[in-house]
């Protein structure tokens, strides 16, 4: 397991999946950028095939850090990962349906 100030990393047992957690519980202008490169190099430097990002402990995201998690998405697809959010809270939820992105990060509708 792997760990910078905002996101904390681990790969499941087979080694087909990589794991991050949101250690930030918002998402907003001042943490976008981070998570963005953050996100960019591990999936780069990845054997994985899917990059799991858990939303779970998020209770706030702006426009701003919506635009890099596309940013990350599209990085990680030319690595050859699939980026899905998982877990996203209520507030991420509504954020995330309200913009239409999501089949995008492969949401199921609610």
């Amino acid at each position: 397991m792997t760990t910078n100030a905002i996101v904390s990393y681990r790969t499941s047992a087979d080694g087909s999946t990589l794991h991050a957690t949101l250690l930030a519980p918002e998402l907003d202008f001042d943490v976008a950028d981070e998570l963005r490169d953050s996100l960019e190099k591990t999936a780069a430097a990845s054997s994985c095939r899917q990059l799991c990002l858990d939303l779970a402990e998020v209770t706030f995201i702006d426009s701003y850090a919506l635009g890099a998690l596309v940013g990350a998405r599209n990085s990680a697809a030319a690595a050859g990962l699939t980026m899905v959010l998982t877990r996203p809270s209520p507030p991420v939820r509504q954020a995330i349906e309200v913009t239409g992105l999501t089949e995008v990060f492969g949401l199921d509708p609610v």
